[in-house]
């Protein structure tokens, strides 16, 4: 798997405070591998400010999307990383010893269905036949089923192709696609550099529920840290809501994102944090049921037992 890896040491690892050390099982002086996807964990704490005097090394490795992120996590290569709620409980089902930690919403108006401005695509109906691009378990691909099941449609009416966010946004301008379900500084970039149309996007459909997901044996070995860095993040995440202008300017600059696809993108990024709870897993049993429905997933796991409670307090910062 390709992935760019930064290593951020702030403070030194002899320097651990006796607070963290006892917050939990584990190795304090281990370093934290953390999967950030493109302008997610890493730009909000780096904007922020939230990772000033961290007292363990980071190991970051930045993703396209959920879907490889996610397998990092299966395999090891990382111990955390973010994940929205369709491709996380799609992993999730698909087997991945991973448990979501903290929780956060945002509102689902970052997700979008993307066609040509010229389109002849106006309503959700006219997607039959049509040849539509997203990532396989993504935020995109739920949001499609969601969307053509709203419209009386089947996922055997649609041409559906899974592709990389890259793979997908190149389709889309040469025009070999329909169209595109995507998500965040995608959308971002498909309107205002590619005169793309929304045709219809995730508000009131998706619930805009995110995770931050770690593997089990990162829960077991690493709990001081994760403890620390899922309370940084909470203190980032309302930051973020609270400077929008700020962290589009951090945004642009961590990223390569012009000014204005940062601000857009970050028009949408709202993530606040929430505790993990009953209504956590309720709404997951109805992600997954979606997913069976459309055949995505044959899975008959429960995900009651993806969530771990025990970090809820992080969620205060």
């Amino acid at each position: 798997m390709q992935r760019r890896q930064l290593i951020i040491g702030l403070g030194a690892l002899a320097g651990l405070s006796s607070g963290l050390a006892a917050c939990g099982k584990g190795d304090a002086a281990a370093p934290l591998k953390v999967g950030s996807q493109r302008g997610g964990t890493k730009a909000v704490l780096i904007a922020s400010g939230a990772l000033e005097g961290v007292p363990y090394k980071i190991e970051w490795s930045e993703f396209p999307a959920a879907q490889p992120l996610l397998e990092a996590l299966g395999a090891g290569a990382v111990d955390l990383g973010e994940a929205g709620d369709a491709p996380f409980l799609f992993a999730y089902a698909s087997g991945a010893k991973i448990k979501a930690v903290q929780a956060a919403r945002s509102g689902g108006g970052a997700t979008a269905i993307l066609v040509p401005k010229d389109s002849p695509i106006r309503a959700p109906a006219d997607l039959k036949g049509k040849k539509i691009a997203t990532g396989r378990g993504s935020i995109g691909h739920y949001l499609l089923l969601r969307v053509i099941e709203k419209a009386g449609l089947k996922p055997s009416d649609i041409s559906l192709v899974f592709l990389s966010p890259g793979d997908a946004k190149a389709a889309f301008t040469a025009g070999s696609i329909d169209a595109w379900v995507t998500w965040g500084s995608y959308v971002a970039l498909a309107r205002l550099h590619d005169s793309a149309r929304i045709l219809v996007d995730g508000e009131g459909i998706l619930l805009g529920a995110g995770y931050e997901a770690a593997s089990l044996k990162a829960i077991e070995t690493k709990r001081p840290q994760i403890d620390d860095f899922l309370r940084r993040l909470a203190r980032a995440r309302r930051w973020a809501i609270d400077n929008p202008d700020a962290f589009a300017a951090v945004l642009s600059k961590e990223t390569g994102l012009s000014l204005d696809v940062a601000q857009y993108t970050v028009r949408y990024y709202r993530f606040a944090p929430v505790p993990i709870d009953d209504g956590s897993v309720t709404e997951a049993r109805a992600v997954l049921d979606h997913f069976r429905g459309a055949g995505a997933i044959t899975s008959t796991l429960d995900p009651a037992a993806a969530f771990d409670r025990s970090f809820n307090g992080t969620v205060a910062g």
